[in-house]
C-alpha cells in the first residue's frame, strides 16, 4: 500500500473515531452513563456493533477517550492563554468566550461531572478526570495571580479563584441543554467582571 493510501486510511479512521466520540458524548449526557451501552452508541452512530469493536472495545474506553481528549485540549488552550501577552482580564475574557462558544459544552460538562460521581464509572476514570480537572486549574490560577499583581483581579487565593471561575462557567453551560435551555444568554464580560477589581474600589485605594 502506498504512503498516500496509508495516510488516507488513517484520516478516515480518525474521522470515524471523532464521529463515534461526538455521538457518544451527547447520548451519554442525555441518558446518563448507566443507561447507555456500547450497543446504544453503535446504533446512534449508524454502525454495527462488530464495526464499533474495530475502534473501541468498551463503553468505558469511549468515555475515557472523550474525557482525555477534551480535558487535554482545554488544558493546552488555557496554558497558551496564560503564557501569551496581555492583561489578565483580557485573558479571562478570551477563555470565557471560547468556552461559551462551544456547541456541545453542555454535554461535555455533564459527562465530566457524572463520570466523577456515577458509581458505574470505573475508579480509574474518576481518578483521571479529577486529576486532569485539578491540573487544568493551574494555568487559570496563574492568570488570577497575574491579575492581582496588575491590580485588576480581586484579592484571594489564586487557585480558589480559578476554581470558582471554572465552576461558574461550567454551571452556566449546563443551562444550554437542548429542550431545557434557559432563555438568557451568558455574557463573557459579565462573568469576568465578577472577578475584577471595581473602578470604584480602585479609585478609593488610590
Amino acid at each position: 500500500m502506498s504512503p498516500r493510501n496509508i495516510e488516507k486510511d488513517l484520516q478516515q479512521r480518525e474521522k470515524r473515531i471523532n464521529h463515534i466520540l461526538d455521538t457518544a458524548l451527547e447520548i451519554i449526557a442525555l441518558k446518563g452513563i448507566g443507561s447507555v451501552s456500547i450497543n446504544h452508541i453503535a446504533v446512534a452512530a449508524g454502525m454495527s456493533i462488530g464495526n464499533m469493536y474495530h475502534y473501541f472495545k468498551s463503553k468505558d474506553e469511549i468515555i475515557s477517550e472523550i474525557l482525555r481528549r477534551g480535558q487535554t485540549s482545554y488544558g493546552e488552550h488555557v496554558s497558551q492563554l496564560a503564557e501569551q501577552s496581555g492583561d489578565a482580564l483580557n485573558k479571562l475574557l478570551l477563555l470565557s468566550e471560547s468556552w461559551l462558544a462551544l456547541e456541545n459544552n453542555w454535554a461535555y460538562t455533564i459527562l465530566i461531572h457524572t463520570a466523577r460521581l456515577s458509581e458505574t464509572s470505573s475508579e480509574e476514570i474518576r481518578r483521571e478526570v479529577t486529576e486532569r480537572f485539578t491540573n487544568n486549574l493551574g494555568p487559570v490560577a496563574n492568570i488570577m495571580e497575574q491579575g492581582q499583581k496588575e491590580g485588576l483581579i480581586v484579592s484571594g487565593v489564586p487557585l480558589e479563584l480559578a476554581y470558582y471561575f471554572v465552576s461558574l462557567i461550567q454551571g452556566l453551560t449546563l443551562q444550554k441543554m437542548p429542550g431545557a435551555e434557559v432563555p438568557i444568554r451568558a455574557q463573557a464580560r459579565s462573568i469576568v467582571s465578577l472577578f475584577a477589581v471595581s473602578l470604584h474600589n480602585s479609585k478609593r485605594n488610590d
